[in-house]
């Protein structure tokens, strides 16, 4: 009896061992987030920073790269569609939060399956921990020049994107 009670013991300790050998293991790694995600040149400034993670952002919508994009992105960011009326918010189409953000690039933005998305005449101006940049981007034939305004902020050392707002240039009449 007492070698049945010793040897039930010891299988439950060697199956207690056994679990935490398995949730060690499939425990998730500590994920780097935002710029720190990305492959920066050393000493990089924060402004080839910031250029480099909107510039990464276009690749991987390209790529389709949806973990990949879901951390360059803060919690609590947004993305707005202006719809070309940029003094009408009310006319805003908007997704908040990283689920409704990861909604539009699964359910709106891949479906299209840009071949580029390439940002030009990026206008950094950074103020602290907070970074606002205006951009013309190129999604395959169209351009919309200025027509992106993207917000940053630094948390840890990294810089998240906060928010994009797309389609500010007004209609042509």
């Amino acid at each position: 009896m007492c070698g049945e009670i010793m040897s039930l013991g010891r299988r439950i300790f060697l199956f207690f061992l056994a679990g935490l050998t398995l949730y060690g293991c499939s425990a998730p790694a500590p994920s780097t987030v935002g710029s720190c995600s990305l492959n920066l040149p050393d000493g990089a400034d924060d402004t080839t920073a910031i250029r480099v993670m909107i510039v990464a952002e276009g690749q991987m919508v390209v790529a389709q790269e949806i973990d990949a994009l879901m951390m360059l992105w803060s919690e609590d960011g947004y993305v707005a569609d202006a719809r070309h009326t940029p003094d009408r918010l009310e006319d805003d189409q908007s997704w908040h939060g990283v689920d409704a953000i990861r909604h539009r690039y699964v359910r709106v933005v891949f479906p299209g399956a840009p071949t580029d998305a390439t940002p030009s005449d990026m206008e950094v101006k950074i103020a602290g921990d907070h970074a606002v940049v205006t951009a013309t981007t190129r999604i395959g034939a169209e351009i919309a020049p200025g027509g992106d305004r993207w917000t940053l902020v630094r948390q840890n050392g990294c810089w998240l994107l906060e928010s994009l707002t797309y389609n500010l240039e007004p209609r042509s009449p």
